[in-house]
């Protein structure tokens, strides 16, 4: 068997078959079970993010605590965009009522954490 590609030559491959219109669910599982690296299958994909947000498409997932309006979503979109230089946002959202309300915004690189659950929590930490 040949030497191991590191994780990040993966990433860059698969990100730029991505790009290309290609679907690589498959492809990449094959190779996992191949190369017996399907432990790695999350750095693997956290890899592929970035190596695709170095090609200015940034994926983001964005957790609040009930369905968020396409007016929130633009304005996230919007922010993503000033503040990474990305061209192309793509938006993940998964609602989780434990937030109590306000957003958290994961990217590869970055966290916003913007919930009520985070600021309730920061307050009592000064209290004490």
């Amino acid at each position: 068997m040949g030497a191991k590609l590191p994780r990040r030559k993966i990433a860059t491959y698969f990100a730029t078959e991505l790009l290309a219109g290609r679907n690589v669910t498959k492809p990449l599982a094959a190779y996992l079970i191949e190369t017996k690296r399907i432990r790695e299958t999350n750095l693997i994909v956290r890899d592929i993010e970035v190596a695709l947000a170095d090609r200015g498409v940034l994926l983001a997932d964005v957790t609040s605590s009930r369905d968020l309006a396409d007016e929130t979503k633009a304005t996230i979109t919007a922010y993503l965009k000033k503040t990474t230089n990305a061209s192309d946002i793509q938006l993940r959202t998964s609602v989780t009522p434990e937030l109590l309300g306000g957003v958290l915004v994961e990217t590869p690189s970055e966290r916003l954490d913007a919930t009520l659950r985070h600021r309730l929590n920061q307050l009592t930490a000064t209290k004490l």
